[in-house]
């Protein structure tokens, strides 16, 4: 993916267009901003903009080298009074990459060297990132340029340029950007929708009451609910922040996955093998109600397939949970599910 990423970057003709929500300080990182500094050299616009908790760790020099070399950086969501609190936990979690305004990247990968396999903890790193082409692009910049203007209060998202003619694709597609409270009631109306089958992709699994609840209908309507998330988690309590939904979910007849080649950060909804959600929302409260996220929706029947046959192939590198496993005694994994259960909105 980087590498198809980084080719078309260095092929930029007009403007660069980067926002991520992670950008770690480490050798892949600065290879990233390189690439940036060698383009922006060229006279090539270059606009990079970074969630303020996730690019927190930045270096202040890094940030002045590339605004000398005419990149222009912006941090969002950078915390504020009267509502500090609620804005130290407020997320740009989505992660968006145009070029010319004619090609388009987002998913669910960040910029580190864990993303490419760096950490041994969590190598291989799984994750499902999309590339457009097509007159999804111009959604992606508006997204971007929507964002730009937040954090720095300017607005160029009027300009022509940055949205060029470009040819229909074949897959049809329509991205959703939430804000917090949005999220929740679409992912209700997706489950809603299903009669036969739903798979859940997710590195971390915290519903919220009401969506944990139309889970619940849909098994009981006869809907085949299969979730895959890691074995290994990257964050603490997150895993055990989802055994009790774990638990009702198995009894009533639920198939739960945990990855366990190297650690699973996709982001993937498929509905009776028509509809495919791939995008940066995670199925977990922060996602559903303090991030901004961005999913894109396909209907194309080739492209769900594609996708499903994917998900199939990390489901064969996982291993099944049982109700067994989740019910032996460990006292030590009792307190953290406690603490978990008090923490959830923040994990």
């Amino acid at each position: 993916m980087f590498e198809d990423l980084f080719k078309e970057i260095r092929a930029a003709k007009d403007h660069i267009h980067v926002l991520f929500y992670i950008v770690q300080n480490d050798a892949f990182s600065e290879h990233f901003f390189q690439l940036l500094e060698e383009k922006a050299e060229e006279g090539i616009e270059v606009r990079l903009l970074l969630d303020w908790a996730g690019a927190f760790g930045l270096k202040k020099k890094t940030i002045r080298r590339l605004r000398r070399h005419n990149i222009e950086v912006s941090f969002c969501h950078v915390p504020h009074f009267p509502f500090f609190f609620y804005t130290m936990q407020e997320r740009n979690h989505r992660k968006i990459t145009v070029i010319d305004g004619k090609i388009g990247f987002f998913g669910g990968y960040n910029i580190g060297k864990e993303y490419i396999g760096g950490d041994p903890k969590l190598s291989p790193w799984r994750d499902y990132h999309l590339k457009l082409q097509g007159e999804g692009v111009h959604d992606l910049q508006l997204q971007f340029l929507t964002d730009w203007k937040e954090a720095t209060k300017k607005s160029v998202k009027d300009d022509a340029r940055f949205y060029p003619e470009i040819p229909k694709g074949q897959s049809h597609h329509r991205f959703s950007a939430t804000e917090g409270v949005d999220l929740e009631p679409i992912f209700i109306d997706f489950i809603n929708q299903a009669q036969k089958s739903l798979y859940i992709g997710s590195p971390y699994f915290i519903p919220s009451p009401d969506l944990f609840r139309a889970l619940l209908a849909a098994i009981d309507r006869g809907v085949k609910l299969t979730i895959i998330v890691p074995k290994n988690s990257d964050h603490m309590l997150v895993q055990e922040a989802s055994y009790r939904f774990f638990r009702i979910l198995l009894k009533k007849g639920a198939v739960v996955y945990q990855f366990e080649n190297g650690f699973f950060h996709a982001k993937i909804l498929i509905r009776d093998d028509k509809v495919c959600d791939i995008g940066t929302a995670n199925f977990d409260k922060r996602s559903l109600f303090l991030n901004h996220e961005l999913n894109c929706y396909i209907t194309d029947p080739s492209f769900v397939q594609e996708a499903k046959n994917y998900l199939l192939q990390d489901i064969s590198q996982s291993s099944r949970l049982s109700l067994d496993t989740l019910n032996e005694r460990n006292f030590f994994r009792s307190i953290k599910e406690i603490l978990a259960k008090w923490l959830s909105h923040f994990l």
